[in-house]
């Protein structure tokens, strides 16, 4: 059966080597292609610049200690559609991002494919 998300680009902003390692499996068995993971803002705001086929993005919205609000603003500005990750869940986020698909640590893979899929807009086979 393929997967709803198969051969999506799907950009991986974490800085937490072992979430992001897990993202990237969660992504493969998803038949989806990680890019990244990126672990800064900084080289995050870059591959947004630099990577024309993104489809979609999962972004930890604290990442060494910088918010990855301008990444989302960034995605937002080229129509690119993302998740947030926290730990602390949607009421974490400042108001003007709530809303926003919002997957809450530690989660499963069920919980990502589910905001990905909301993100994107494809519905569950």
């Amino acid at each position: 059966m393929t997967q709803p998300l198969s051969g999506r680009r799907i950009l991986v902003v974490e800085d937490e080597s072992l979430v992001a390692m897990l993202l990237e499996t969660i992504l493969e068995d998803m038949e989806c292609v990680p890019v990244g993971p990126v672990s800064s803002v900084a080289d995050a705001l870059k591959t947004v610049d630099e990577e024309d086929a993104l489809d979609a993005a999962l972004l930890d919205v604290n990442v060494a200690g910088t918010y990855v609000f301008p990444v989302a603003e960034a995605l937002k500005a080229k129509g690119v559609p993302f998740v947030f990750s926290t730990g602390y869940g949607e009421g974490g986020l400042p108001d003007e991002w709530r809303g926003q698909p919002t997957i809450q640590k530690p989660f499963t893979e069920d919980t990502v494919r589910q905001a990905l899929m909301q993100a994107v807009g494809v519905a569950e086979v």
